[in-house]
């Protein structure tokens, strides 16, 4: 079954965070992983949402998911997102219908 990263982020220092921004995405595609959304506009239209930054990863299953998440990789760049952003990260499956 499909796994989803959805982070939901919000940036205090676009300077450093482009450094994260700029090193994530191989780690992604060298764990399986593909972009579904990466920041882009965003319109609410219903309630309030914390964050302006939206992120969605699609991965194959959700051990593939977590196992990039903890790698190496990008746990060292991960140290650089923190430092430059704060917000929430989830994983969730997908819907098998």
């Amino acid at each position: 079954m499909p796994c989803y990263a959805v982070g939901h982020i919000t940036v205090t220092n676009m300077d450093g965070y482009k450094q994260y921004a700029a090193q994530v995405p191989a780690t992604i595609a060298k764990h399986g992983g593909r972009y579904l959304v990466r920041g882009g506009h965003t319109t609410v239209i219903e309630g309030e949402i914390a964050h302006d930054r939206h992120v969605v990863v699609e991965w194959p299953d959700r051990a593939t998911a977590e196992g990039w998440y903890n790698s190496p990789e990008y746990q060292e760049i991960l140290k650089i997102r923190l430092a430059n952003s704060h917000g929430v990260m989830t994983l969730m499956d997908g819907y098998e219908g």
